[in-house]
């Protein structure tokens, strides 16, 4: 077992040197147990402890916010309204259920809309909900009420979220949801860029984020995905894409991997289809958020995601390498779903 003192000084010299997030990841995966899994901060970002607090954030002085391609303004407040959902893009999808638009407070006080988009676009901490089957959401949701879909990163808050809202919130009101957001069309969302170089993040809600003071830092072995517009994403613009940062050659890689197995795996296309856009009850898997991705193979290779359709993947996953991982979920988010 490797020594909990040695790294502890590790992480703290790392953080009191200004280290980026490359280099807290290694510190942090190193003070596992040897053997143990420890969830790579990139797939699973939680603020590392003993990092120092941001800027203290604007206060809101309570005018209204404008996005450019809709005439709908909100203020701050309404923008973090989970039982009102933020809608700065009305016309760009159906008229939400009531589940979906705002919850059924106090029980299920968040509405689904609010972390999945009213368009189901969702962010990199959560999930892509448009296009997937309506079976595949409502198995999920029974995975999560009965506890079987867990995260392998305890303190990640949206798999937690889940499983206490799936316990509350009705039949009737999951096949609503399931169905509206079956509904939508799925649509390329994240671009996908292979770099060296990247620039220096900090974590904040779950999501990455430029840090104060911009610079850059070497990608590594990890998936760097992060807003586009920061500020349009932290105002909930379901309109505000993504870029995702991904090591030279991994998507090349992945696609091998996807294709062939490579002698690891079955081929990806035997479940997901030919075209990785879903079989069935079987979800799509192109061009979805590649953090999210890698997240949900991880959690089925150790254990912490499991369930109808996951107990299929086990054998699936059980050979991959963090660098598998990585490559898979780099060349599924390149495709143009």
């Amino acid at each position: 077992m490797r020594s909990f003192v040695g790294v502890a000084v590790l992480a703290a010299a790392v953080l009191s040197a200004g280290g980026g997030l490359a280099a807290r990841q290694q510190a942090e995966r190193a003070s596992g147990p040897s053997g143990a899994f420890v969830p790579p901060i990139w797939a699973y970002p939680v603020v590392p402890q003993g990092t120092p607090p941001p800027p203290p954030a604007p206060p809101d002085d309570g005018s209204p916010k404008r996005l450019p391609g809709t005439s709908v303004t909100l203020t701050l407040k309404q923008t973090r309204d989970v039982a009102n959902v933020p809608d700065w893009h009305p016309d760009d999808h159906p008229a939400m259920p009531d589940i979906v638009a705002h919850g059924r407070p106090p029980d299920v006080r968040f509405g689904c809309g609010y972390c999945h988009y009213p368009n189901g676009r969702g962010r990199p901490e959560n999930a892509s909900v448009a296009g997937l089957s309506a079976a595949y959401i409502v198995q999920q949701m029974a995975d999560f009420k009965n506890g079987v879909r867990k995260s392998s990163e305890p303190r990640m808050g949206p798999p937690a979220l889940m499983a206490q809202l799936s316990k509350n919130v009705s039949d009737a009101d999951v096949k609503a949801a399931a169905d509206y957001f079956a509904s939508l069309k799925w649509t390329q969302w994240i671009k996908v860029t292979e770099a060296d170089t990247v620039p220096k993040t900090r974590i904040a809600g779950g999501m990455f984020i430029p840090a104060e003071g911009g610079g850059t830092e070497p990608l590594g072995k990890r998936i760097l995905e992060m807003p586009e517009d920061r500020e349009r994403t932290e105002l909930r613009d379901s309109q505000s894409p993504f870029v995702a940062y991904v090591p030279v050659g991994s998507i090349k890689k992945g696609e091998t991997l996807a294709r062939t197995g490579g002698g690891k795996t079955v081929q990806c296309g035997v479940c997901h289809g030919a075209d990785l856009k879903g079989l069935g009850p079987v979800p799509g898997i192109a061009g979805r958020s590649p953090s999210y991705t890698a997240r949900q193979l991880f959690d089925m290779q150790h254990g912490a995601r499991n369930g109808v359709w996951t107990d299929l993947m086990k054998p699936v996953v059980s050979k991959l390498t963090d660098d598998d991982v990585i490559s898979l979920a780099a060349y599924t988010a390149s495709l143009v779903p």
